[in-house]
């Protein structure tokens, strides 16, 4: 009796994840969602079916996002104009207003799209249960409004969320010691969400492939590297500009306890399966010195 070979690929894609469904099982995957994925409807949904699919297969996600674009078209729809520095966008009251807002309103379409699969989600921002405590932060010695640097993290919301079987889907706001509302940059608040939460996975869903040896050859990309090499790799100046502050907080994490940390190109349909499921990933997992090498035969 001939087997239908699509199928055949089926059973064999299922059965290749198996070790890593029964590994990562009850384990908390935070995953810092942004750029390109956001902005597409059609990869919007296929992230989301990601991280529906990891939740009904007994992983424990929660999604920190941001929503950059989407500020930035919002300011300009009342006539002002998006300012940067080094890549933090200048937050006076007026934009920190807006940005509340514009992050609200991102925070519960996810929230809807959840549901609309079957599985509850609960939006909140960093200020909910006291969640993202920050500083002001300065970039070189230059005030930049109402954007936060992270100094302390209470996760007791986030394990209460999950402990009643609900996916916590939180947005990159913040509070100071005089509960002032602050801006967060989202990988800075996924970096902090996975180190409190101690994570065993904390994936950034980026719109570039993972990290290359020589940026300028796309064979060079490195599917795994340890700690120590991605610090040596920073201090080398092998980085891309972009990539150097997402090392900084991938090394920051893991020295915190998330176990592993993955740069994915969010650009590509259901990435975070294909990293998770499969043994050779699409992005660059980085890893703790001591931990064995992930992918067989890599």
């Amino acid at each position: 009796m001939s087997m239908d070979p699509v199928a055949m690929q089926k059973a064999a894609t299922l059965v290749e994840a198996l070790p890593y469904i029964q590994r990562f099982n009850r384990k908390i995957i935070v995953v810092k969602y942004g750029g390109a994925a956001m902005l597409d409807e059609e990869l919007k949904k296929q992230v989301i079916q990601d991280v529906v699919l990891l939740k009904l297969v007994g992983f424990k996600p929660v999604i920190v996002h941001g929503g950059g674009k989407e500020i930035s078209k919002w300011v300009a729809k009342v006539g002002k104009e998006a300012k940067f520095v080094k890549g933090l966008r200048v937050t006076d009251a007026e934009t920190m207003e807006i940005a509340e807002m514009v992050l609200s309103r991102v925070n519960q379409s996810l929230v809807a799209m959840v549901n609309a699969l079957g599985v509850k989600a609960v939006g909140i921002s960093g200020k909910d249960g006291d969640l993202l405590k920050c500083e002001k932060r300065y970039v070189d010695g230059e005030d930049i409004g109402f954007v936060g640097n992270v100094i302390g993290a209470d996760p007791k919301i986030v394990y209460d969320l999950l402990e009643k079987d609900y996916l916590p889907i939180i947005s990159c706001i913040g509070f100071d010691e005089n509960h002032q509302t602050y801006n967060i940059n989202a990988d800075d608040a996924a970096c902090a969400v996975a180190s409190a939460l101690k994570a065993e996975k904390l994936a950034f869903l980026t719109d570039v492939e993972g990290v290359y040896r020589d940026f300028s050859d796309k064979s060079s990309l490195i599917s795994e590297m340890t700690v120590k090499e991605a610090k040596q790799f920073i201090a080398d100046g092998n980085a891309g500009g972009g990539m150097i502050p997402k090392l900084t907080n991938c090394v920051n994490a893991i020295d915190a306890g998330v176990s592993r940390v993955h740069i994915l190109d969010g650009r590509t349909p259901h990435c975070l399966l294909l990293e998770i499921f499969t043994n050779k990933g699409i992005g660059t997992a980085i890893r703790k010195d001591t931990e064995e090498a992930f992918y067989n035969g890599n």
